[in-house]
């Protein structure tokens, strides 16, 4: 990443906040943090391989780009430049139909520059994000696969496949050793407050939480851990799981949550084992998280 000042303070008061995980989750996520917190840090899971940024990564050897699309679409808020409201504007009728407008031009930006992190830093510029107050983040600046170990001893790779598989035990990241961004590290060790989820508990939560960088500093953070639980299970990857299934996955995972936020009268909760908020936080078709819903509660939660 580019060595541009990420502490400068601000007049805006309110907690910094880091949120942590991927898909219209996170975006959701970053939505509702950024009405009370004075600073918000997304730390996203590059490991996807589905869609338009599957076949990017296919080409050209580059994390993940379309989670940090779409979460500096999230960042850039209402006020955000022209272009970052084009950003999600998906081709048609042409060579690159289904791909998304900012999932090309973050490619090309990586391969102009040779450096993800600093692809990363340009889009925000061009989508008018204030850095001083918020950022985006990938997991890590490698490409990545995603692998899990599954009930009976057998393995699966890659997100998409593990999306729709029953019976997940562990996820990893391949290669194990990927690096996450220094500033990553930094934002969550000085955070106030720490999001992890909504999203695919796998495929999106765990694929930025089981970066052994973030997965350390999470550990060591002083701020209160947030865990927002998905709204109903999925398919595949966590079938039959209760709101305490999804935060034994965490703990499995080594990502201990302090407290968890769940919609009243969703999931069953199970013995969770620590504080849980339950509160009204998704939209009236109750398919999704609300971001001023969700907001509110998380608000509740960092004072």
């Amino acid at each position: 990443m580019t060595g541009r000042d990420v502490t400068a303070s601000t007049a805006r008061p309110g907690p910094r906040v880091v949120a942590v995980g991927g898909g219209h989750g996170l975006a959701a996520t970053i939505r509702a943090v950024r009405r009370y917190a004075s600073r918000v840090t997304a730390v996203v899971a590059t490991a996807d391989d589905g869609g338009s940024t599957g076949r990017l990564r296919s080409a050209l050897d580059m994390p993940a780009p379309g989670d940090i699309r779409r979460c500096i679409e999230a960042m850039a808020g209402p006020e955000g430049t022209t272009l970052a409201r084009a950003l999600g504007y998906r081709f048609g009728g042409s060579d690159v139909e289904g791909h998304a407008l900012g999932n090309l031009l973050l490619a090309g930006l990586h391969a102009v520059t040779g450096d993800f992190g600093v692809a990363v830093d340009e889009l925000e510029r061009l989508a008018g994000i204030d850095t001083r107050i918020g950022r985006v983040l990938p997991a890590t600046l490698d490409p990545v696969v995603l692998r899990a170990r599954v009930a009976g001893g057998g393995e699966v790779t890659g997100q998409v496949a593990i999306t729709g598989t029953v019976g997940v035990e562990q996820v990893v990241l391949d290669p194990p050793d990927a690096a996450a961004p220094a500033e990553a590290v930094e934002a969550v060790l000085g955070a106030d407050q720490v999001v992890l989820g909504p999203g695919s508990l796998y495929t999106s939560v765990l694929a930025a939480a089981v970066v052994e960088d973030v997965r350390s500093a999470l550990k060591r953070t002083p701020a209160r851990r947030v865990y927002v639980c998905n709204v109903r299970a999925e398919a595949g990857e966590t079938r039959g799981y209760d709101v305490a299934a999804h935060v034994g996955a965490l703990r499995r995972h080594g990502v201990e949550p302090d407290v968890v936020v769940a919609q009243r009268g969703a999931l069953p909760l199970g013995d969770v084992g620590v504080e849980v908020v339950e509160a009204d936080v998704v939209r009236p078709h109750g398919l999704a998280h609300d971001p001023a819903k969700l907001g509110d509660v998380l608000a509740g939660l960092a004072t």
